[in-house]
C-alpha cells in the first residue's frame, strides 16, 4: 500500500493552477518596487536641483538686494515723494520691500519653500519664468519649454537618429570585414571624438561660414524668416547643415568602432560557428545569430538616444545659436532662472525614469535570461 501511494503521488500531474496568479503577483510586486525606487531617484535628483538652482538659498540674499534697488530707484523716481522726510521716506521703501517679500515668500525660511518647489516640480506646477519670455510674451514656464522643444527635436533628431541608425549597419559592415582597409581607418579615426561637437562647430563655422560664405553662421532661418513654405523649408535646411556636421564628426567614429566590437564579440560565439557549420546564409547567421541577441543594448543605447532628443546640447545650440532648450537651458543659468532650470530638468527626469522603467520590462521579453521580479531558474 505503501508503495501504491508513493507511486500515485510520484505519478500525480503537478499542481500549476497557482503558478499564474504567482507569477502575476511576482511581476506586480517587482513593477510596484521599481517604480518607488525610480520616483525616489526623481525625488533626490529634483531636490539636489532646488538646491543647487538657489544656491542653498544664497540666491535669497541676491533676490532681496535686488528687489531693495528696484523699490529705491520707483521711489526715487516719483517726485511725490521726494518731500517726505528721509527717516520717512526710508521707513516707505521698507514697507515696499517688506510687501514684496512676502509676496514672493522670501520672508519664510529656504527649507520650507525648497519643498514647495520640489512638490511643485513633481507635479509639473513649473510655475512662471522670473526673468525669460516666450516668443508670444507669456512668462509661463511651460509655455517657454514647449516653445523651444520643436526645435529641440528637429536638431537632435535629424543627427541623433540617422548617427545610430548609420553606426549600426557600418559596423556590422565592418564585422564582415575586420582588419580591411577601412576597418582600420576607422579604429584609427575613434579618437577624434574626444573632440567635443561645439568646438568641431566653431571650425565648421570659419571655414564654411566665414571664409568661404557658402552656409550662415548660426540661427534657424533667415532673418527675416521667408514666407513661402518651400523657401522656409530651404533656408532651415541650410540653417541645419552645420550642426548636424558637427554632432556627426563627434561621434560617429567611436560609435562604429563600438558596436563593431559588440558585434565581433557575438559573432565568435560557438553557436556562430554551429550555425556556419550548417550551411547557413551570412545574411541568416547576421539576423538570428548576431543582431537578436545583442537586441537589447542596441534597445538600450536606442532609448537613450530618444531621451537625449529632448536634451538639447547647451554649448552646440548656444554656438549655433539654435533656439532650442540647450540655449534656452544656458540663458537660465546664465541669469539664475530658477523655475526654467528645474522645469528643463524634471521633463528629462520623468522622460529617463519612464524609460529605464519601461526597458526593465522590455529586457525580459527580448532576451530570456533575464528574469522579471527575481524568477529563479530550476
Amino acid at each position: 500500500m505503501a508503495s501504491g501511494v508513493l507511486t500515485e503521488k510520484a505519478l500525480a500531474p503537478p499542481k500549476i493552477g497557482l503558478r499564474a496568479p504567482d507569477t502575476l503577483t511576482r511581476i506586480a510586486k517587482y513593477v510596484l518596487y521599481r517604480g518607488v525606487a525610480l520616483f525616489g531617484t526623481v525625488v533626490v535628483g529634483v531636490y539636489l536641483t532646488v538646491l543647487i538652482a538657489n544656491m542653498g538659498g544664497y540666491l535669497d540674499t541676491i533676490r532681496i538686494a535686488q528687489i531693495r534697488e528696484q523699490v529705491g530707484a520707483a521711489v526715487l523716481n516719483d517726485a511725490a515723494l521726494q518731500t517726505l522726510p528721509p527717516s520717512e521716506l526710508r521707513k516707505y521703501i521698507d514697507d515696499l520691500v517688506i510687501l514684496e517679500m512676502q509676496r514672493l515668500r522670501l520672508d519664510q525660511p529656504f527649507v520650507v519653500r525648497s519643498v514647495d518647489y520640489l512638490v511643485d516640480a513633481l507635479t509639473l506646477n513649473l510655475g512662471r519664468a522670473e526673468h525669460l519670455t516666450s516668443n508670444s510674451g507669456s512668462n509661463q514656464v511651460r509655455l517657454i519649454l514647449f516653445e523651444r522643444i520643436p526645435a529641440t527635436l528637429l536638431l537632435s533628431a535629424t543627427a541623433n537618429l540617422s548617427l545610430f541608425f548609420t553606426a549600426i549597419f557600418v559596423a556590422l559592415f565592418l564585422s564582415r570585414r575586420y582588419g580591411s582597409r577601412l576597418d582600420r581607418m576607422i579604429i584609427a579615426l575613434a579618437p577624434s571624438s574626444s573632440v567635443p561637437a561645439w568646438f568641431y562647430g566653431i571650425f565648421l563655422i570659419l571655414i564654411f561660414a566665414s571664409l568661404l560664405h557658402v552656409l550662415p553662421f548660426g540661427g534657424m532661418v533667415d532673418t527675416p524668416p521667408p514666407e513661402a513654405m518651400p523657401a522656409y523649408i530651404l533656408s532651415l535646411l541650410k540653417h541645419m547643415i552645420l550642426p548636424i556636421t558637427a554632432i556627426v564628426l563627434h561621434s560617429i567614429f567611436v560609435g562604429i568602432y563600438q558596436w563593431r566590437t559588440f558585434f565581433l564579440i557575438y559573432s565568435s560565439e560557438d553557436y556562430v560557428d554551429m550555425a556556419k557549420a550548417k550551411g547557413l546564409t551570412a545574411r541568416t547567421i547576421e539576423r538570428r545569430y548576431i543582431l537578436r541577441p545583442t537586441l537589447p543594448p542596441i534597445v538600450t543605447s536606442f532609448a537613450f538616444t530618444l531621451i537625449y532628443l529632448w536634451q538639447g546640447a547647451i554649448i552646440l545650440e548656444t554656438v549655433f545659436s539654435w533656439p532650442g532648450v540647450g540655449r534656452l537651458l544656458y540663458q537660465a543659468i546664465s541669469i539664475f532662472d530658477v523655475p526654467v532650470i528645474v522645469g528643463n530638468v524634471v521633463l528629462i527626469a520623468y522622460l529617463l525614469v519612464i524609460s529605464v522603467f519601461l526597458l526593465d520590462i522590455l529586457y525580459a521579453l527580448l532576451d530570456p535570461r533575464v528574469k522579471v521580479g527575481g524568477e529563479q531558474r530550476v
